[in-house]
C-alpha cells in the first residue's frame, strides 16, 4: 500500500481540530508513520461565518461543509473530518463518506446553572439553542419554556450561559467529553424521551470517490458498527428532510449482525409527533432506515407534513 503524505481537512473549531487530530492519530498508528505525515489544513465554512440566524434561514447544514467539499472536489486536500450530524444528506457527486471513528455518547446534555433536569428550570426559562430538533423536543416537555437563538462554538455558548445571558442550553455529550468539558454537564438527556440528531456523536471521514488508494487507507480506520447505524440514521434522515428545517430525531444500535432503530419527526412546537421502529440485519441498515422514513411519511397526516415542507 502507498503511504505518501494525506492532507486533511477541517474547520478551525477547538471540536473540529480535535477530530482531525485524532484522525491523524488513527491513521499515523494504523500505518505505522509519523504524525506529520498527515497535514491538518483549516479552512473557514460559511457556517463558521454565519453566527447572526439559524442556518435554515442562510442555506441549511451545508454551510458547514460546502468550502471543505469544493477543497476536496479541486484537490486541495485528500481527506474531510466532519461531524456527522452536520452532513447533509446528498453529497456532491464524486465524493463518498469513506470511514467512521467509534461513535460517542449520542445524548444531548442540559447546561444549566443550578438544575439537574430540564424539570428543574424555572417556570419561562430562556433556553438557548440552534437546533429545531431541540426546541421542538424541549416545547414538548415544557411548553412554558423560551426557546431563543444561540449560535456558535462550544465555548461561546457555555460563557453564554454562565454570563447570565440564557438560563440553559443544550449540546451534544460527545462534543462536551472530547473537549475534557464534562464538568458543564448539569443531565445527560435519556435517548428514550429525548432522542438525538441523526449521526449525533459520530465523526466522519469524506474523500474522493475515484481514490482508491486513499479509500484504502481510511478503511484500515473505520469503525463498522458506527458507520452501519449512521447509514441508517442518513437514510431515514434524507427520505424526510436532508437539512435543518424539520424537527427529526433518529439513532440507530448495532448489537452483533442486528440493528434496532427509533425514529420520531415533531411539529416546530413539539405538540405533534410520530414515532416509529425498526429492527433488522445490521448488513440492511440504509434500507432499514429508509424504510423506517417511508413509513412514517406513510403515518403522519399530510397537513401535518406539509407544515414541516415534506411534499
Amino acid at each position: 500500500m502507498q503511504t505518501g503524505p494525506i492532507r486533511i481537512g477541517t474547520r478551525g473549531s477547538r471540536l473540529a481540530l480535535w477530530q482531525a487530530e485524532t484522525v491523524r492519530s488513527r491513521l499515523a498508528a494504523a500505518e505505522d508513520l509519523p504524525a506529520d505525515n498527515y497535514e491538518i489544513v483549516v479552512i473557514r465554512t460559511s457556517g463558521d461565518r454565519i453566527q447572526d440566524r439559524a442556518l435554515l434561514e442562510a442555506g441549511g447544514k451545508g454551510l458547514f461543509t460546502k468550502e471543505i467539499e469544493e477543497a476536496l472536489l479541486d484537490g486541495s486536500i485528500d481527506v474531510a473530518v466532519h461531524s456527522a450530524k452536520d452532513m447533509p444528506t446528498v453529497l456532491p457527486d464524486g465524493l463518498i463518506l469513506a470511514a467512521y471513528l467509534e461513535r460517542e455518547d449520542v445524548r444531548d446534555a442540559l447546561v444549566a446553572a443550578g438544575a439537574k433536569a430540564i424539570d428543574d428550570l424555572r417556570q419561562g426559562a430562556v433556553i438557548g439553542t440552534a437546533s429545531l430538533r431541540r426546541e421542538a423536543l424541549l416545547r414538548r416537555a415544557r411548553p412554558d419554556l423560551k426557546v431563543e437563538l444561540l449560535r456558535g462554538n462550544v465555548p461561546t455558548r457555555l460563557r453564554k450561559v454562565e454570563a447570565g445571558e440564557f438560563d440553559a442550553t443544550l449540546l451534544a455529550c460527545a462534543g462536551l467529553k472530547r473537549l475534557g468539558l464534562e464538568e458543564h454537564i448539569a443531565a445527560r438527556l435519556p435517548v428514550e424521551t429525548f432522542p438525538p440528531a441523526c449521526g449525533q456523536g459520530a465523526v466522519v471521514i469524506e474523500c474522493r470517490e475515484d481514490d482508491e488508494r486513499t479509500r484504502r487507507r481510511l478503511a484500515r480506520i473505520d469503525h463498522r458498527a458506527t458507520a452501519l447505524a449512521v447509514a441508517c440514521e442518513r437514510a431515514f434522515l434524507g427520505v424526510l428532510d436532508g437539512s435543518c428545517r424539520t424537527p427529526i430525531a433518529g439513532y440507530a444500535q448495532v448489537d452483533g449482525d442486528r440493528l434496532e432503530f427509533r425514529g420520531v419527526i415533531l411539529s416546530t412546537d413539539g405538540r405533534e409527533f410520530y414515532e416509529i421502529d425498526r429492527s433488522g440485519p445490521a448488513a440492511a441498515s440504509a434500507e432499514i432506515g429508509e424504510e423506517a422514513g417511508f413509513a412514517l411519511r406513510g403515518r403522519a397526516p399530510k397537513p401535518f407534513l406539509a407544515a414541516l415542507g415534506i411534499a
